[in-house]
This record gives C-alpha cells, structure tokens and sequence, in this order.
C-alpha cells in the first residue's frame, strides 16, 4: 500500500512568485489577485518575488540564476514556501523545491483549495475532488515530496478526508468513479433543465467575475438567503430562484460559480455541467465589480470564459455592481453587451430600471395570444398564468377571454 500523508492545520507564510515579460501593471495586477487569493486560503503572504524574462524558463519558472537569489531572500524573510502565478510542471515543481527546499505551490494549486474549503453540496464536492485528482494525477512527480509531509496549510485540503493515496492506479479508479457519478448528476441537471425549457419560464443566468456580488444580487433580488460575503468564491453551487417581475411575468434566475482570470482547466472541466447552465439560459446577466480598478480586464475574463463554454448569441444585460462605493467612474460601458445599467445590489438603486429591462425583453420574444377558452378549459388558462403575462381575463357566456404574451415554444390553445 501506498504510503498516507496526513494533514494537521498549518498557517503558511510565503512569498509570491511571477514572470514578467513587458507589462509590469498587469503583472502586478495578477499577483494583487494571487494574494487574495493565498489570503483567502489561509496564507501569510510575506513579499513578491518578480523575475523579468523573455519566456518562461521550463526548469525552474524564473530561471537558475534567480534560483539562488529566491533562496537568501526566502531565508531572510523566514518563509515556508512560494506561490507561483502560473500553474507549473511536475518537473519546474521538483527542480524548485531541491534548490529552495520550501513548499512550491502554484495559482492552480490555491483555487483547488479554496474551492474545497468552499464545496457545500455533494455534486459541488465531487466535482472539486475530481478537479484536484486531475490536476495531482499529472503532478505527482513534483508533489511527492509535499504530500508526504507532515504538517497541513495550502494544497493538502480536500473535500471531507484528511488522506489520500499517492498511488497513480487508486487516483485513477477514484476518478473513473468520479466521474460516474457525476455523470449521474449531469443526466439529472439536463432533466430538470428540459423541465424549466418545457415550462416556457424564461431563465436568467447571472454570471461574473468571482466576488462581483452576483449572490448578493440574488438575495436582493428574490428575498432569498444565500450564502454572501465579501471574500472570492464565496459560493460555488448554482442556486435557481423564481421572481416576478413588476409587469406581471415569472423569471428564472440561476447563479453559477464566479470567473477568475488563469481559471484551472481541471476545474473548468469538472464544473462545465455547472458552468453551461449559462449555455441553456435565455438572457445573460453579466454582474460586473464597478469599484475594481481591474473591472476592464475582470470583463474580458467572463467572456473569454463564456467564449470557451460556447456560450454565445445571447442577449446580455450588464449591471455595473457596487456604484454606491467612492470613486466610481462617470461613465461605465461594456462595448459587448446589449443593455447595461448601474445597480447596488446591497442599496437596491438601480434595480427597477434593469428588470424592467428584462421583462420588456422577454415581452419582445413572446407572441401575443387572444382566445376565448369554454370554461371546461379553464386548466389551460392556469398555465398561460403561470407561463405568460396576462394582459386581460374577461368571464363571458361563451367562455374564458384571454389577452396575454405567451412564449412561442409553449402549448396554450
């Protein structure tokens, strides 16, 4: 039997790591977010390590020669290991911790275990497992040493078990299992997806970067109680709640898990059944941080993230989140979207306006309908109630009159 490693709670202190090629802003920008992030894990982060380079050297990430520059400063600064801003190789893992003989992690690493700190719900749990399974099945070579050792912190979390075999042909078999039962989970989401599309209730996706308030959004928007804070990945598993809107019409809203910038390909695979719930909505609600002086480029991340789910041709509405904060530009545009307004979804300002926006929208995809219904069909008018958007019912000796918008995929006559 493969040997166990265990995990005891241990506060990490490291220092970050990053390769700069010219752009020294967007470079510090990353590791700005990289620091949340360790922050967000549980980590100390000490000071920056940056090392400009044409490329990105394949043995060691910042090449031989800053190797041993790394090494006094991390001694100065008493740090147990680096966070590196890229996720790296099985053999830039090993060659790094031979000559600095601290913890190397990476970007990759810290999500995985932000995430599995965050996992709540069983299908959320499966999917985190299988992301970090992946991702350590084709590292082994360079976690051997971390994941024999003694002592916790970043890296060595997992959802709900404190050990696991460092044995390739285990990790497979857990992930075949894995993936089994998410696949049972998949074939369930699809069935009630085709019953939410069979109903004619429109859905509204609400998507955005990771900490932009979509939860809050909800909450605000539905009197729900979801889980919301002020800290990244706050919440992983999609939530779907009904609202009606002021003119009348029933509206789908789901919450998908937030975007990030370098988003592991492992947890990209393992939540795209989450993730493309985005693919099957009618709208895009794009919820974008107005108070990030990043919020340009947190922009560009959520569409080239919708871009690789193939999401596209959909109508997208984009609310400028947090304008009751200081220091809110004038003038807030998204050049991709269809309509955009500024909101608080803590205040409420602005809300009105962008569901109004909505509901006109959906009133412009629906068909007008007209019909006098005999009474002994009074069970359809139910489902024009529940499915459309009632303009006027009228009781006559003939029946039922009915004026109302009705989508187009619906049976109503």
């Amino acid at each position: 039997m493969a040997e166990l490693y265990h995990v005891e709670d241990e506060q990490e202190r490291v220092v970050l790591v990053a390769v700069s090629f010219e752009d020294e802003e967007a470079v510090r920008q990353s590791l700005d977010e990289l620091e949340e992030l360790v922050q967000t894990a549980g980590a100390v982060v000490l000071d920056r390590f940056v090392q400009n380079r044409q490329t990105i050297d394949l043995a060691t990430y910042i090449g031989s020669g800053k190797v041993n520059e790394l090494k006094e400063h991390l001694i100065h600064m008493q740090a147990t290991g680096i966070v590196c801003d890229d996720e790296l190789s099985p053999s830039q893992m090993k060659h790094l911790e031979r000559e600095l003989d601290v913890k190397i992690m990476d970007r990759t690493m810290v999500i995985l275990d932000i995430f599995a700190a965050r996992a709540s719900t069983r299908e959320g749990k499966l999917q985190v497992e299988l992301a970090q399974l992946r991702y350590r099945s084709t590292h082994l070579i360079g976690l051997g040493s971390i994941l024999s050792r003694q002592g916790g912190g970043i890296g060595t979390r997992g959802p709900g078990e404190k050990q696991l075999e460092i044995d390739r042909r285990v990790i497979r078999e857990r992930i075949s299992k894995l993936k089994a039962e998410l696949e049972q989970v998949k074939i369930n989401r699809t069935t009630q997806r085709k019953r939410r599309i069979g109903n004619g209730v429109p859905v509204v996706c609400i998507v955005g970067y990771t900490n932009a308030g979509k939860s809050t959004l909800l909450n605000t928007l539905t009197g729900s109680e979801i889980l919301s804070e002020d800290k990244l990945f706050a919440t992983l598993d999609p939530t779907t709640r009904s609202l009606e809107l002021p003119d009348g019409q029933q509206v789908l809203f789901t919450d998908t898990v937030g975007f990030i910038r370098k988003l592991p390909h492992h947890l990209v695979q393992a939540f795209r059944s989450t993730l493309e719930e985005a693919k099957y909505s009618d709208y895009i609600l794009h919820v974008v941080d107005a108070s990030n002086p990043q919020m340009d480029i947190q922009m560009h991340t959520v569409y080239e993230t919708l871009r690789e789910l193939g999401v596209q041709g959909k109508p997208v509405i984009t609310a400028f989140n947090k304008t009751d904060r200081n220091g809110i530009p004038a003038v807030l545009k998204d050049f991709q979207a269809d309509a955009a307004y500024r909101i608080s979804a803590k205040t409420g300002a602005g809300l009105p306006e962008m569901l109004e926006e909505i509901g006109r929208r959906i009133r412009e995809s629906r068909v007008y309908l007209e019909h006098v219904y005999p009474y002994e069909e009074a069970a359809k008018i139910a489902y024009v109630r529940q499915n459309g958007q009632i303009l006027e019912e009228a009781y006559r000796e003939d029946g039922i009159l009915i004026r109302a918008y009705v989508d187009s995929r619906g049976y109503y006559v």
